[in-house]
């Protein structure tokens, strides 16, 4: 009697329980797919509370002074947003293009691309909170702006270029 009891008390729970809620429940959808995911951004660094390093009384560290960096980084950005603005409009307006400055655009493009994300990176993936991961994620910028670069190469010397297969697909 107490066996059928508890059998009926399960029937009951499972009808009242819809299937999709004890799925959810048990972290397990319809079809086997789980819902937790399995991918997981590794832990940050722990950091000092306040974000300071040492007493109130210990100078600041100055970084070392490095061309390819800070200042000087922004400057050639902007430098080459500045150039890249006559090598876009050019070829639109006038209907011709060196090749040389055609590849150039691309380099350059490439190059803008690159050092922005570059910025991106570093400002929401820090060093200091996220260590390797950070060097990880800079490597991969770099073989990505190599392989884009190797494209740009090849669709300059094999195929028409870049401002011509633009003007292709706006065209089409």
């Amino acid at each position: 009697m107490l066996a059928q009891s508890i059998k009926s008390a399960r029937l009951v729970s499972r009808i009242s329980t819809p299937s999709f809620q004890r799925s959810l429940s048990t972290s397990t959808a319809c079809f086997g797919i789980s819902l937790k995911s399995r991918f997981k951004l590794p832990r940050p660094i722990q950091q000092p509370a306040g974000g300071i390093v040492g007493t109130v009384n210990d100078a600041t560290p100055i970084p070392e002074v490095d061309r390819s960096h800070g200042s000087y980084h922004w400057s050639y950005e902007k430098m080459i947003t500045l150039a890249m603005l006559p090598l876009a409009i050019t070829p639109f307006a006038t209907g011709a293009l060196h090749p040389i400055l055609d590849a150039l655009m691309g380099t350059l493009l490439v190059a803008h691309a690159h050092i922005g994300f570059q910025s991106c990176i570093i400002d929401y993936i820090p060093k200091r909170v996220f260590g390797k991961f950070h060097s990880f994620c800079i490597y991969l910028l770099t073989a990505g702006s190599a392989t884009a670069v190797w494209g740009v190469y090849e669709l300059e010397t094999t195929d028409v270029g870049l401002v011509e297969t633009i003007s292709r697909v706006w065209h089409a």
